[in-house]
């Protein structure tokens, strides 16, 4: 079923249920590691995704078909990730300048003991990098490199300029790759 479809049985109050099971059915999985790739825990990324198509749920009334329906989504997904970041961080006392993401960093390493994420070692350490990225330069490399998004999507997603994200892709793949260079200089 295309958005538009889902959009207009949405409008009709007998069939808005069905509507919006479908749309999650259609985005549920590419949100959850969208999602997954910024607050990194299962059980984190679960309660991001929900309170996501909560947001869906209250504002698919009132949607205006601006923006593509899954920009318009992935939107949403792309603040409440970065919302409960910061709400993380306020409770657990870390100062929001600070990057070092050492709570995101422990729970990747929890993750991997529990076989959450799969993959090689090459992965692991990738992931390790990208963990020591602020978080919308990190946001901006999962959707470029991951999700082989356009910056022009890109731009329409986060409200930030072709320019500005076209610099912090880059800022972000030279932070990675001195990450990546110094560990393999420590063996």
């Amino acid at each position: 079923m295309s958005d538009s479809e889902l959009l207009l049985q949405f409008q009709d109050d007998l069939k808005r249920q069905e509507a919006f099971t479908q749309l999650i059915k259609k985005y549920q999985q590419k949100i959850y590691w969208h999602i997954r790739k910024m607050v990194i825990d299962h059980d984190d990324a679960d309660d991001v995704v929900q309170e996501t198509f909560i947001k869906v749920w209250q504002g698919l009334q009132n949607f205006r078909a601006d923006s593509q329906l899954y920009t318009w989504i992935y939107r949403i997904a792309t603040n409440e990730s970065l919302n409960f970041l910061q709400k993380k961080r306020r409770q657990n006392h870390v100062p929001l300048e600070n990057d070092d993401s050492l709570d995101l960093l422990n729970t990747l390493e929890s993750s991997i003991s529990q076989d959450y994420i799969s993959g090689d070692e090459i992965q692991i350490k990738l992931q390790k990098a990208l963990l020591q990225l602020p978080d919308k330069q990190r946001l901006v490399f999962n959707m470029k490199y991951y999700d082989d998004m356009k910056y022009e999507e890109i731009s329409e997603i986060t409200g930030t300029s072709v320019g500005a994200l076209k610099a912090s892709y880059h800022l972000a793949v030279k932070k990675i790759e001195e990450t990546l260079n110094s560990e393999e200089a420590s063996f």
